[in-house]
């Protein structure tokens, strides 16, 4: 019987942060042109990502058009439409569906803290994650020291832009953000896990 395999780690996540107003820009695209294709080609021909090389704008369209691929409709919606801290929501939403890392370590580090009542982010806490998914993840370890240092500098920037970790002691203080109840809804509509990597405890998530 052949061994089941972990899909690696997507890292890609490190070509942007979460840039919420660029994600709107590129939902609202979509949401005209009804489709990624013309959408993609719109926002180069335009510029529409005001970046400053073609080779740029290229990079940053994609990562940012293959996060948001991973929303449901109703989600891109709201990206296009809602107030500033939902648009933030929905884009750190769209990089953890897009990026598996994000979302275990907004869980099993960021969550699990709060529920022991440890609201400091250590470094020894971000190393001991990322030596436990090397186990599973080798991909991890064959980085070079310049994409481990961007890997955790955009893990905390996409942590800081949400609010859920704010200025304190060591790397900072974790906080549990607080989400409008259609955002909520539309999160659960999808799939009630993902409230998790907005550190939701399981006693309040219903899955279905």
């Amino acid at each position: 019987m052949r061994a089941l395999t972990t899909p690696a780690y997507n890292l890609s996540f490190t070509a942007a942060a979460l840039r919420p107003e660029l994600a709107r820009i590129l939902a609202d695209y979509y949401l005209a042109a009804g489709n990624w294709e013309a959408a993609k080609q719109k926002v180069l021909a335009t510029n529409a990502l005001q970046c400053r090389s073609a080779a740029s704008a290229i990079r940053l369209e994609r990562e940012l058009r293959q996060r948001l691929q991973s929303l449901t409709g109703e989600q891109l919606a709201m990206l296009a439409r809602a107030p500033e801290d939902d648009r933030t929501f929905i884009a750190w939403l769209a990089a953890m569906k897009h990026s598996a890392m994000l979302f275990d370590f907004a869980v099993e580090v960021l969550r699990e803290k709060l529920a022991l009542r440890d609201p400091v982010l250590r470094p020894s806490d971000y190393e001991t994650f990322i030596a436990h998914k090397a186990a599973i993840h080798p991909g991890l370890t064959a980085l070079s020291a310049t994409s481990k240092h961007k890997v955790r500098q955009v893990l905390l920037r996409m942590l800081s832009e949400t609010g859920i970790l704010q200025d304190g002691p060591a790397m900072g203080t974790i906080h549990r953000p607080v989400l409008s109840p259609e955002l909520v809804r539309i999160i659960s509509a999808d799939s009630p896990r993902w409230l998790a990597g907005f550190l939701v405890p399981d006693s309040e998530i219903s899955l279905r």
